[in-house]
């Protein structure tokens, strides 16, 4: 079993991933700026924030995985993809890194354009070029640092929560769609996917998407 820290534990993706993690059996450390009011059993809840990486590192010693799950928007726009890159740059070598980002980044077909340039909503392309920078950052790092980024299929937030199926597809560089086109995967599903890749590698220092 590992120690995973969670940052971002009490959003959307975060609580799922926090939930998903505890129930299988690891230790859970869930870090967000504000201590959730609905708390999974076993799980440690702590205050902190990315936008404050040296007392954030105080919070995360001893973990093996750390799980970034804040989303650049709100008043965290322009702020996550900075602070992810000061975050990868001093947590100790043998820590690795999850970054969970968006749809935008996914590529259309393989070799084709990114998601984000094929008619992408234009008032969500800040948040999605700002997560495909923290990507970029993390492929251009040297530090050697184990990680990976994962991209949820189109039809993800707390807007569309769907269920807990345990089954979900892996894209590599490709957003995963259904026969009818349509991309969907559920928060659950979503945290199904990051604890599985944390269980048993198979993205090392690369991205993959996820869907139905």
């Amino acid at each position: 079993m590992s120690i995973i820290a969670v940052i971002g534990g009490t959003g959307y993706a975060g609580r799922h991933i926090v939930a998903e993690a505890a129930d299988r059996g690891h230790t859970v450390l869930s870090v967000a700026r504000k201590v959730a009011a609905d708390r999974v059993a076993g799980v440690t809840y702590v205050e902190g924030t990315l936008l404050d990486v040296p007392s954030l590192l105080a919070e995360l010693r001893g973990v093996d995985v750390v799980v970034v799950a804040v989303a650049p928007r709100g008043d965290m726009q322009g702020l996550v993809r900075p602070n992810v890159e000061a975050l990868n740059n001093t947590l100790p070598e043998n820590v690795r890194l999850g970054v969970v980002g968006g749809a935008g980044g996914s590529l259309v077909a393989p070799g084709g354009p990114r998601v984000v340039d094929a008619g992408f909503p234009e008032e969500f392309k800040a948040e999605a070029l700002e997560a495909i920078g923290e990507l970029e950052d993390l492929q251009a790092e040297q530090t050697g640092r184990d990680w990976f980024f994962i991209h949820p299929a189109g039809g993800f937030g707390a807007w569309n929560p769907g269920e807990r199926t345990g089954v979900y597809r892996d894209g590599g560089d490709v957003i995963v769609t259904d026969d009818k086109g349509e991309s969907f995967i559920s928060g659950a599903d979503l945290a199904v996917a990051v604890v599985d890749e944390i269980e048993n590698p198979k993205h090392s220092r690369e991205r993959f998407t996820v869907g139905y």
